[in-house]
């Protein structure tokens, strides 16, 4: 079972920065082995991709967030992190993170096997 945490959510104007955490609990399996990812909900849409830090050490964006967001990783801390930089009021949306037990697959939500509550993030203009 993998149990994640996301924490970092909260409120700021367009333009500031943000980071997000996701802690990881695995049972059976080491931390370094999964592909992590971040997806977001904004009021009234789907699910979408934002980011993937591959088993393998590749990072994945989606366009809208290139060049402003960075995923990184610490695997000694079991930890997934997304640094958010230059907000708009477009990235306002409830931040998922999401883990897949294999190598990437995909940004579609249906390749990541666990997910977290989430934590919001609203961007004011």
């Amino acid at each position: 079972q993998v149990q994640l945490v996301e924490s970092g959510g909260g409120l700021v104007q367009a333009g500031g920065s943000l980071r997000l955490s996701c802690s990881c609990e695995a049972s059976g399996r080491t931390f370094s082995t999964y592909t992590m990812a971040w997806f977001r909900q904004g009021p009234g849409k789907e699910r979408e991709f934002v980011a993937a830090f591959s088993r393998r050490g590749n990072t994945y964006y989606a366009d809208s967030v290139k060049g402003r967001f960075t995923i990184s990783r610490d695997n000694a801390k079991n930890t997934v992190y997304l640094q958010m930089s230059s907000l708009k009021f477009a990235d306002t949306a409830v931040y998922y993170c999401a883990a897949d037990e294999g190598s990437y697959r995909g940004s579609h939500s249906s390749s990541y096997d666990y997910w977290g509550q989430g934590t919001q993030v609203t961007v004011s203009s």
